[in-house]
């Protein structure tokens, strides 16, 4: 996700951080190099002339210059500049209450993946716990309709569908349907095109009128860059979007659709599509994705996705046993299911300060995990008795090596040693709280993420 110009960003603010001065030629410098970065992400070309120019007035006043810390005052400069490119606060939708029927209009080109956004949508909806109905409104495509039903299905969300060929009279009688099922949300999914054409926008216009929806959201693709923003106009003069949801977001190296939309069309990203899964769908929040784009990570939705995926009992029960110094291979092994849980090694890895593009080889967890299953209940309750010809054993049965054998067993006294001393240690873990900026109202203080990183590395 963003890599590339992540890659980019973080030796800019790495070599801005470490300065005890800055000269109106270091602003210049390092101004003219986000320059290029940005033209190379893709962004769009009024966007990035007001980057550089508001920069500059503001870095080249005595804010900066004068400052006690100038090199970290002309980061915190850059990162306020990129969330207000981004859209300054996330955007909530606005929806009615549960007596009401709220209306979701989904538009968009043929391949921005509207039908997977708008299930995610909906999963998202019914897991805060809104009841959602699904419109199949895309008589366009081929198997449109049933790639719906199926997404419906697998999350428990009912499809409202008919045998009729009109896009708009289904739309009304899904309303209708809705409003008499008690449904609070009607998330309505209409047909695209390869490009925009008359007819498309002629039926949109009509699926408008008869809905009224509370809603109208593009679904654009993340990769198309500066076209997403062309596409976000397009749809915007015809029929008045109210937001942009991004998709294929974690293959967007760029992020020059993000970085322009808001300045272009004054229209917000409110959701971005994060993977293929159906879990894979976040708000956008701009602050975390800038603190993301200068390789600062993104503790708080790291947090935030630790607290949705881990079982509450089964972590309390897990730190009782550390407590008592009763952690074992199987906890371990719980631990790796659990960290699996939770996505990709390298989206979890991205979210932590300084470790952002840095490649991580999954194979060793998957090792590591056939080690443990390959060792008898004794032997994963009791470590110690793990004598060379078990390691022998458990190696063969692994597929592994004596040394990947003895290499675990090694990680895992380091861990359970590292375990006790945190929760033991009261102190630690309120720092740790601290540094995460949990509670407070304006979420993580960017001024703590060198110490966040430091803590992290002991």
């Amino acid at each position: 996700m963003l890599e590339k110009i992540t890659g980019t960003f973080s030796g800019i603010i790495r070599t801005l951080s470490g300065k005890s001065t800055i000269t109106e030629k270091n602003i210049e410098d390092t101004v003219e190099q986000i320059k290029m970065a940005l033209l190379e992400a893709d962004v769009n070309l009024r966007v990035v002339r007001r980057f550089v120019n508001s920069t500059i007035e503001e870095a080249k006043g005595e804010k900066v210059l004068k400052a006690v810390d100038p090199g970290q005052q002309f980061v915190k400069i850059i990162y306020d500049k990129i969330v207000s490119m981004l859209g300054d606060q996330k955007k909530d939708l606005s929806l009615k209450g549960p007596d009401t029927t709220s209306v979701i209009l989904l538009l968009g080109l043929q391949g921005a993946g509207k039908t997977t956004a708008a299930h995610k949508l909906a999963a998202k909806l019914k897991k805060e716990g809104r009841r959602p109905l699904l419109a199949a409104c895309d008589l366009v495509r081929p198997a449109a309709v049933e790639q719906l039903s199926v997404l419906g299905e697998k999350i428990g969300v009912p499809v409202y569908k008919e045998n009729s060929k009109d896009a708009v009279k289904n739309a009304e009688e899904a309303l209708k349907y809705a409003k008499k099922n008690q449904f609070d949300t009607l998330i309505v999914d209409t047909a695209g095109r390869l490009q925009i054409d008359e007819e498309m926008m002629n039926e949109l216009v009509k699926i408008k009128k008869s809905l009224n929806p509370d809603e109208i959201i593009l679904v654009a693709d993340a990769m198309t860059g500066q076209n997403a923003v062309e596409i976000a106009q397009s749809f915007d003069e015809q029929l008045g979007i109210s937001g942009v949801i991004l998709t294929k977001f974690d293959s967007d190296a760029r992020g020059g659709a993000a970085l322009s939309l808001r300045s272009i069309t004054g229209k917000p990203i409110i959701y971005i599509g994060t993977g293929e899964k159906t879990e894979d769908f976040e708000q956008f929040h701009p602050e975390r994705i800038a603190s993301r784009i200068l390789g600062m990570g993104d503790v708080v939705s790291l947090v935030e996705k630790a607290q949705a995926t881990v079982d509450e009992e089964e972590a309390l029960r897990l730190q009782k046993r550390m407590q008592k110094n009763e952690f074992t291979l199987d906890d371990m092994l719980a631990q790796f299911q659990q960290v699996k849980k939770m996505g990709s090694m390298q989206s979890l890895m991205d979210m932590i300060p300084g470790m952002a593009n840095q490649q991580i080889d999954t194979s060793g967890m998957k090792r590591q995990e056939a080690i443990i299953l390959s060792m008898t209940k004794k032997e994963r309750a009791n470590h110690l008795i793990i004598g060379p010809s078990r390691r022998k054993r458990i190696a063969a049965g692994s597929g592994t090596s004596v040394a990947e054998v003895n290499k675990l067993i090694k990680q895992f006294e380091k861990t359970k040693l590292t375990m006790k001393k945190l929760t033991r240690n009261r102190g630690m873990q309120a720092q740790l709280m601290s540094q995460l900026g949990m509670g407070g109202p304006g979420g993580m203080d960017m001024s703590k993420l060198g110490d966040l990183a430091k803590l992290m590395k002991r």
